[in-house]
């Protein structure tokens, strides 16, 4: 079984492995049996297997019928409408249900709107995580964004045209108008957009625009606080001091807690007695 990518825009980033196994596998399941016709047109493309219908309304009923296929010595190609399957589109099931199998599963690796958008955003690409689309609801989208306010890693998300102004309002209110983002619009495609600066800046764009196509938003990790210093802790010495902790006790639990130096913090408590 194969989880092959397919273009997200641009039909030129289409691998040459993509159109072998296009050509060679003896079933194709695909996300829209349509658009896959459009591919395998536009590609110039044979294929000499059938294909089946592999969407989020069928999973459960269509996955053990494509694994009997695979143990019948089929070989399975699955693909979506663009990009990677099971990221944010079908196959995640499909791969769960191969692994508890022991069916050896293998990917054609290619286009990724994550990864592109990322890439083109400006903002740190060491560490990241994926989002996908935020839920629709204002009160659940609102929980959402308070769980990754302190989210250090750069947040990458997907969104409709139609919802992307209440998403960059929803950003601004949770993370506040100068953390750092970015909107990529129909990547790869000819109208390709990339929008950067602080969430007031986007929320300034996005009011005004008549956006359209396929959007990813990232946004940058919420940034590091500032040490505090051993002075900001002395208070805290002096409280459990009052209950009953002699001082060496009180500062040794306090600078753990507050990860100072116990030497600073024992430093400033006999300052601030003098």
């Amino acid at each position: 079984m194969v989880l092959a990518a397919t273009p997200i825009g641009n039909l030129g980033d289409a691998t040459y492995r993509l159109v072998s196994l296009l050509e060679t596998a003896d079933v194709i399941a695909a996300e829209d049996t349509r658009r896959l016709q459009r591919l395998i047109s536009a590609l110039e493309v044979t294929p000499r297997g059938r294909t089946l219908s592999y969407h989020e309304h069928n999973e459960a009923s269509r996955t053990p019928e494509l694994l009997d296929l695979v143990n019948a010595g089929a070989t399975l190609l699955l693909v979506t409408d663009a990009g990677m399957p099971s990221v944010s589109d079908p196959g995640f099931r499909l791969v769960e249900a191969a692994a508890e199998r022991g069916i050896p599963v293998t990917v054609a690796p290619g286009p990724s709107a994550v990864l592109t958008a990322l890439a083109l955003s400006g903002l740190p690409t060491d560490r990241f995580c994926f989002e996908g689309f935020l839920p629709r609801k204002t009160g659940e989208r609102s929980a959402r964004l308070s769980d990754l306010r302190a989210e250090r890693r750069t947040m990458v998300f997907f969104e409709a045209p139609h919802r992307l102004e209440a998403m960059i309002r929803a950003l601004h209110t949770e993370f506040g108008p100068d953390r750092p983002a970015c909107v990529t619009r129909e990547l790869t495609k000819l109208h390709e957009e990339v929008i950067r600066g602080p969430l007031q800046h986007l929320l300034e764009w996005v009011e005004g625009a008549s956006v359209r196509g396929e959007i990813a938003v990232v946004v940058g990790g919420a940034p590091e606080e500032a040490p505090s210093a051993p002075e900001d802790h002395v208070g805290a010495v002096n409280e459990l001091m009052n209950q009953g902790l002699r001082l060496k006790e009180a500062v040794a639990a306090v600078a753990e807690d507050a990860r100072v130096s116990k030497r600073e913090l024992y430093a400033a408590v006999v300052a601030a007695r003098k």
